[in-house]
């Protein structure tokens, strides 16, 4: 029995010893990765706070320029895309701080620019690269999104495409006024297919989804329409 503890305490004693060994031979290495480990983080802070930050708040000074003639009382498209000598247009961010929160963004708005003059091909294009946005108020802009490319597809009579984004844009944001519009537009496409059991579905899902939006009363008339 004594045999066995000795032996037990050789034992643990090496284990001791070679973790001792371990960190004679290897502590000024560990402190170097532990420096570095240090610097590495003070880099990450610096660069948030002296180019990420200094970045986003540019942008965001940029596109608030743009969204002025977006928004104005008598909207010019091509300036808000373009830009002029008095301020950015929306591809000026997306150029210059396209990774940036208000460069996301800006791609949104660049797409809807170039659908409203009349370039459906830069349109899907700009909408395309917009990254989906998180929150309430970014499931609104997610769903518009899918929505417009939606629009697009049916200007391009490519019906079926247009079905799989407006699910998609009711599936972004499920709320009264914008899932309804979009469930309507996914039947009309099927219609424009001759798809009316499929198109039958969508109406129905609006009625019996959102009864009180205002899509409902139009629905049970598309609805009878296809039965």
């Amino acid at each position: 029995m004594a045999k066995q503890n000795v032996a037990e305490q050789e034992t643990l004693g090496e284990a001791m010893n070679k973790t001792e060994l371990f960190f004679e031979k290897n502590g000024r290495m560990m402190g170097y990765i532990f420096l570095g480990l240090l610097v590495l983080a003070a880099l990450v802070f610096g660069y948030r706070a002296l180019i990420v930050q200094p970045r986003a708040e540019k942008a965001a000074e940029m596109i608030s320029e743009a969204q002025v003639r977006f928004e104005g009382e008598n909207p010019d498209f091509e300036l808000a895309l373009l830009g002029d000598a008095n301020g950015a247009g929306f591809l000026d961010v997306v150029e210059k701080y396209g990774s940036t929160p208000s460069g996301n963004l800006a791609k949104h708005y660049a797409g809807i620019c170039y659908l409203r003059t009349g370039d459906l091909e830069n349109a899907a294009k700009y909408l395309a690269k917009f990254s989906r946005l998180k929150g309430i108020p970014g499931a609104l802009i997610n769903a518009q999104n899918y929505g417009l490319q939606g629009d697009i597809a049916v200007d391009q009579q490519d019906y079926a495409k247009a079905v799989k984004f407006y699910e998609k844009a009711v599936k972004a944001a499920d709320n009264n006024l914008t899932a309804p519009m979009y469930l309507r537009k996914a039947g009309l496409a099927e219609q424009a297919m001759g798809n009316a059991q499929k198109a039958a579905a969508f109406y129905e899902q609006i009625l019996t989804s959102y009864p009180a939006s205002m899509e409902a009363r139009e629905a049970e008339k598309l609805l009878g329409s296809v039965k």
